[in-house]
C-alpha cells in the first residue's frame, strides 16, 4: 500500500524529446511517478518535529554536495556514492527509531550515517583519508561505522548488510534490549539470494528487523524493469509471511510514519517488515558515472516535482509553519556546518602509519 500523499506538485519548467537509448531505462522511472494530490490536512508532526526534518535532510543534501566539490578537486580517492535526492529515506526512518536501535546500509551511506547523528567533520575527514575521520582514515566513503551511533556500515559488496542486519536483530533478542535493526538496500541489491535466506532466518525466528528497499529505479546503469521480473520489492516477503508495504520515499512525514508503524510492529516481537521506498537519485551511480542511460529531462522532472526538501518546505509554508526567513537561517546554518567539516577534512594531519596495525583485531 502507498502512505499518505506528499505535498502539492510543481509543473516542471522543461521538456525535451528523449534518446532512443535511455527511452528503455527510463520505464522504471515513469513507473516509479507516484500520482499525488495536494496535502490538505494539517501534519501529524509539530512545527518543531517538521523543522527537524528539514534540517537533516538539507544536512544531508549540502554534505553531499560538498563531497562531489572535494571528489572533483582530487581530495576523495577512491569511490563516492553520493545521497542527493533520497534524503527523505534515511531522515523519515531515523525519526521512527531511537539511539538503542542498529542500523546497517550499503556503500551510498553517507546520508544514512549523517542521519544517525554523526559528525560532518569526522565524515568529511573520513571520505578524504585524514586522521580524525570517523575510522580515522581507513574506511572512507564506502565504510562509514560509529558503534557509538549503533551505525554498523557501510558495505562495499551488494546486499552484504543484510544478513549483518539479521544477525544484529538476533542480537537485540538475545540480549532482551527491545531493540530493532534496519537494513537498508536498493533495487539492484533486491535481487541477490542472501537477501532471501536473511528473510527466511528473520521471520522463522520472528526477529525485529526491518528491511529497507531504496528503489531509486536504476541498480548502477540498470533499470528496474531491465533487472526485475516484478518491481514490486515489498511482496517479496509474502512466502515467508513477512508484510510489506510500499512508501512514498521523497515524502519524509509518510516515510516517519511507516517507519513508524514498521518499527512498533518489529518492537511488539511480531517479526520483521518489509518496506519499499519509492525514490530517486540525481546523480549517477558513482561520482565517476555519467549516467548517459537517462536523460536530464527525467532527472529535471522529478526534482521539479518531487523533492522532498522542496516538498517539506512547501507543506510548512501552505501551513503557515514557518516562514522563509526561518528557513533561509537553517539554510545558513547547515552550510557553515558543512564549510567548517570541508576545511577540516582538507587540513587535519593524515593517520600515522602505525595506524595500519590497528583495529585488525579486536581485545578479547
Amino acid at each position: 500500500m502507498m502512505a499518505r500523499a506528499t505535498s502539492r506538485p510543481r509543473k516542471a519548467r522543461s521538456s525535451g524529446k528523449r534518446s532512443s537509448r535511455a527511452k528503455g531505462a527510463a520505464k522504471s522511472a515513469r513507473t516509479a511517478k507516484v500520482k499525488t494530490k495536494a496535502r490538505i490536512e494539517k501534519p501529524k508532526e509539530s512545527r518543531q518535529q517538521l523543522l527537524g526534518l528539514y534540517e537533516g535532510m538539507l544536512l544531508i543534501r549540502r554534505f553531499e554536495e560538498k563531497a562531489g566539490q572535494l571528489y572533483g578537486q582530487g581530495k576523495v580517492a577512491g569511490f563516492c556514492h553520493l545521497y542527493i535526492g533520497q534524503e527523505a529515506v534515511a531522515v523519515g526512518m531515523q525519526a521512527s527509531i531511537e539511539a538503542k536501535d542498529s542500523v546497517v546500509t550499503s556503500y551510498r551511506d553517507h546520508g544514512h550515517m549523517l542521519a544517525r547523528g554523526a559528525d560532518p567533520k569526522g565524515m568529511m575527514a573520513e571520505l578524504t583519508g585524514r586522521g580524525g575521520g570517523t575510522s580515522r582514515g581507513k574506511g572512507g566513503s564506502m565504510h562509514m561505522f560509529s558503534k557509538e551511533k549503533n551505525f554498523y556500515g557501510g558495505h562495499g559488496i551488494v546486499a552484504a548488510g543484510v544478513p549483518i542486519a539479521v544477525g544484529l536483530a538476533f542480537a537485540h533478542r538475545y540480549r532482551e534490549d527491545g531493540g530493532v535493526s534496519l537494513t537498508y538496500y536498493g533495487d539492484g541489491a533486491a535481487n541477490q539470494g542472501q537477501v532471501f535466506e536473511s528473510f527466511n532466518m528473520a521471520a522463522l525466528w520472528k526477529l525485529p528487523v526491518v528491511f529497507v528497499i531504496e528503489n531509486n529505479h536504476y541498480g548502477m546503469g540498470t533499470s528496474v524493469s531491465r533487472a526485475s521480473a516484478s518491481p514490486d520489492f515489498f511482496r517479496r516477503g509474502e512466502p515467508f509471511g513477512i508484510p510489506g508495504h510500499k512508501v512514498d520515499g521523497m515524502d519524509v512525514c509518510a516515510v516517519k510514519e511507516a517507519g513508524a508503524a514498521a518499527v512498533a510492529y518489529c518492537r511488539a516481537g511480531k517479526g520483521p517488515q518489509i518496506l519499499q521506498m519509492e525514490t530517486y537519485r540525481y546523480r549517477g551511480h558513482s561520482m565517476s558515472d555519467p549516467a548517459r542511460y537517462r536523460t536530464r529531462d527525467e532527472v529535471q522532472k522529478v526534482r521539479q516535482e518531487r523533492d522532498p526538501i522542496d516538498h517539506l518546505s512547501d507543506l510548512l509554508f501552505e501551513h503557515s509553519l514557518a516562514s522563509a526567513e526561518d528557513l533561509k537561517k537553517i539554510d545558513i546554518d547547515v552550510k557553515q556546518r558543512v564549510t567548517e567539516a570541508a576545511e577540516f577534512a582538507v587540513t587535519d594531519p593524515e593517520p600515522d602509519p602505525r595506524e595500519l596495525y590497528t583495529d585488525v583485531l579486536a581485545e578479547a
